[in-house]
């Protein structure tokens, strides 16, 4: 059997999972074992809804999401209000979800170094530090395939890291089968069921994957390829998340153990599985926050060019200026040892709004003539149309926790 072309939808794995899926799903699996593995198993499905869409309008309108919904929207007064929603999401959103991704890359090398023996001094300025010199000299490239190959070569470190750690921890088989369709719901359990979605499905992605698939693929044969990239791609993010899970779960749950951040997780699990999966905790941690470090700053950037009419390609100025600008907020923050509330309470309002806007715009477009005879069917329709009512309620919830209603 012919394997798929590795392509775009690794990227959006490679997103997606970081350190806060990490905690998420550490903290899921700590505080209610298995039961919420569903959660994650309905979080892969639309985040395939979403991302297939995505894709299949790069690759017919060989343009953006941005450029797409500038294009779509006549109304003068709308297309200003959208543009600036999306400008400032983008920018101060992502700023904050980098210093994140960053400090998570860090934790993961400060792991690793202490397992092994090494002292590093000012370990929490000069990680976060290198971390980002090590974004840049992969962004600054300009060479897609580059960036995808070394992107992949980190989501496999992620995958082999966690996986492995998964089976060290002897999980219950066939109580994680059946927990996937049990669908229960502890109680108090619903903020975390919404925070595994909502850690899975992001309005960023949906920029990423759109203008990464048009610049992959240029005929519409290509789309079965795309859809092959992206169910090959988008599991093996669900498993790795799973994984995660599951070995929170077998660590954990039903002890008085509190996680706080990610970094919590390795030392924990050292006197359970030994030095062996420390390690691999370390090194899973560092490349989730290193890919996802690289992943964030890329796709501001699509979403800003797209969405202002700046050129897209990866060498131009304003694209270059974007991804520098969220790379830097990133490191400062993280390096600062800073706790940005404020720009984070800023993110979960323009998260919360953006997020089923932009999926309210994708699928309207996918309706629309730009796609032709590649216009979503009755089936798709449905699908995203479940897909948006729930991150509708995904919205709700980071607004209403935004302004502290939860």
């Amino acid at each position: 059997m012919k394997l798929p072309k590795i392509g775009p939808a690794f990227l959006v794995t490679a997103a997606f999972i970081g350190p806060g899926t990490i905690i998420t799903a550490s903290m899921a699996g700590a505080n209610y074992g298995l039961s919420l593995v569903w959660a994650l198993l309905f979080a892969m499905v639309a985040t395939l809804v979403l991302q297939e869409m995505a894709a299949r309008l790069g690759i017919v309108s060989q343009q953006g999401l941005g450029e797409n919904i500038r294009q779509a929207i006549k109304h003068p007064f709308i297309k200003v209000c959208v543009v600036m929603l999306v400008v400032s999401a983008i920018v101060v959103g992502n700023g904050a979800y980098q210093s994140g991704n960053i400090s998570g890359a860090s934790l993961g090398l400060i792991s690793v170094t202490e397992q092994l023996g090494w002292e590093v001094t000012f370990a929490n300025t000069l990680f976060p530090l290198f971390i980002g010199l090590c974004a840049f000299a992969l962004l600054i490239t300009g060479s897609y395939k580059i960036i995808e190959r070394a992107l992949v070569l980190l989501v496999g470190l992620m995958s082999v890291a966690f996986i492995v750690t998964f089976f060290l921890s002897e999980p219950q088989w066939q109580l994680l089968m059946t927990s996937f369709f049990a669908f229960e719901l502890p109680t108090g359990a619903t903020l975390t069921v919404i925070a595994l979605i909502g850690t899975t499905v992001v309005p960023y992605n949906l920029f990423l994957h759109t203008s990464t698939a048009s610049k992959k693929w240029q005929s519409v044969k290509d789309i079965s390829t795309a859809r092959k990239d992206l169910f090959v791609s988008i599991p093996l993010g669900a498993l790795i998340s799973v994984a995660i899970l599951s070995t929170a779960a077998s660590a954990f749950f039903g002890k008085q153990i509190s996680l706080q951040s990610a970094a919590d997780i390795a030392p924990v699990l050292q006197p359970l599985f030994g030095d062996s999966a420390s390690l691999l905790l370390g090194l899973g941690l560092f490349a989730a926050g290193i890919s996802s470090a690289i992943t964030a700053p890329l796709a501001a950037a699509f979403a800003l060019s797209g969405i202002l009419n700046l050129d897209k390609n990866l060498n131009a100025f304003g694209f270059r200026l974007t991804w520098i600008i969220i790379l830097v907020i990133g490191v400062v923050v993280s390096s600062a040892g800073f706790k940005p509330v404020a720009v984070i309470w800023f993110a979960q309002v323009a998260n919360g709004i953006l997020l089923p806007l932009i999926s309210i715009f994708l699928l309207w477009i996918m309706n629309t003539k730009v796609l032709g005879v590649h216009r979503n069917n009755v089936w798709q329709n449905i699908a995203a149309a479940g897909v948006i009512f729930i991150t509708l309620l995904l919205g709700g919830r980071s607004l209403m926790s935004a302004f502290g209603l939860l």
